[in-house]
């Protein structure tokens, strides 16, 4: 498309718009052909492949029995309360999704002009007149991590360990990050001499590229790696084609007798010690998580990824991880120089 002068993303914007028109003169138009368009139009946005699957499950499996086939234009509130009446409290988490896909489907239908009047799957102020309040969403279940405390130790033990996936969870450890970042791994991502590992943006959760610093033990285990590499990947499956299964790692948690523990829980223990053992500003740890919590103005001004601040962040880190059980390491020793004024 470059080589023809074609800007991709004007060109996509344009095929999901004749996907639109497909079916926008239609004035019978059915929820069930604007609902497999609306999913379609929107696929390319989901990075997720499952978040496409379970639209078009939910739909299938609650809405299109009761409107499926119905006219858009004549589905009203009575439809959406049979379709949601039956799961709200016995399923009020699937009971929430399967209204809110309902609304934002009607909502584009009423764009479209395939519709007038107020959406009937709207909750406030109208649904929540008729259908009950459900408890309030039960609390976050954060992945069970393994205290920092103990984290020397069980690296001694991983260390032990001769298969692939204890050097695919190793890495993962030092470098806090998540389970498909190294699992899809490729060689030609890793700048060894300045001990950088890129990572794209499409294969991070935030939709943005990192830069990952390396410690001196990652590098040897990604120096390790290139000779046994095929498909591609620094840490191929036993498929061919593929990575390291996604539940490689958990099993070796569990051959380990780590059955309380999480592989994804090893982002928490290194946040945890970032906050108790050292004088590392909170932002910092946020950066080497790639979570955003900063407000967009600050965003707007903030354009570096502190790469430089970080590396002391995570060299210190891979040292923790590193030392002997039972020596004795003082805690000013977890505390990069560069933080510690």
């Amino acid at each position: 498309m470059v080589e023809d002068q074609t800007d991709p993303i004007l060109a996509r914007r344009e095929q999901q718009r004749r996907q639109l028109l497909d079916i926008s003169a239609d004035a019978n138009v059915t929820f069930r052909e604007v609902a497999e368009a609306y999913i379609r139009v929107r696929e390319p946005e989901w990075r997720n492949r499952k978040h496409v699957q379970q639209w078009g499950n939910t739909l299938r499996r609650y809405a299109y029995p009761f409107i499926g086939e119905s006219r858009v234009r004549d589905i009203d509130t009575a439809m959406i309360v049979r379709i949601l009446q039956p799961i709200w409290m016995k399923k009020a988490e699937t009971a929430r999704r399967v209204r809110g896909r309902i609304k934002a489907i009607l909502d584009a239908e009423t764009v479209m002009g395939h519709r007038t009047g107020s959406n009937p799957a709207r909750y406030v102020d109208h649904l929540q007149l008729v259908l009950p309040r459900v408890k309030k969403r039960s609390q976050v279940k954060h992945h069970p991590a393994l205290p920092w405390e103990e984290l020397p130790v069980f690296i001694r033990e991983l260390e032990k360990r001769p298969r692939r996936a204890a050097r695919v969870l190793h890495l993962l450890i030092l470098t806090a990050t998540r389970t498909n970042e190294v699992r899809f791994a490729l060689p030609e991502e890793f700048d060894l001499e300045n001990r950088i590992w890129s990572i794209p943006g499409d294969r991070m959760k935030s939709g943005r590229p990192l830069r990952v610093p390396l410690c001196e033990r990652a590098v040897e285990i990604v120096r390790s790696a290139p000779p046994k590499a095929k498909y591609g990947y620094l840490f191929p499956g036993y498929k061919e084609g593929r990575p390291l299964s996604n539940m490689a790692m958990l099993t070796l948690l569990k051959r380990m007798s780590r059955h309380g523990i999480t592989v994804h829980g090893f982002r928490s223990t290194f946040r945890d010690w970032v906050a108790e053992c050292t004088e590392c500003p909170d932002s910092l740890a946020e950066e080497a998580l790639v979570h955003i919590t900063i407000s967009q103005t600050v965003a707007a001004y903030r354009r570096r990824d502190q790469l430089e601040r970080r590396r002391l962040m995570m060299e210190d880190w891979g040292r923790y991880c590193d030392r002997e059980h039972g020596k004795n390491v003082s805690m000013a020793s977890a505390v990069p120089k560069a933080f510690a004024a």
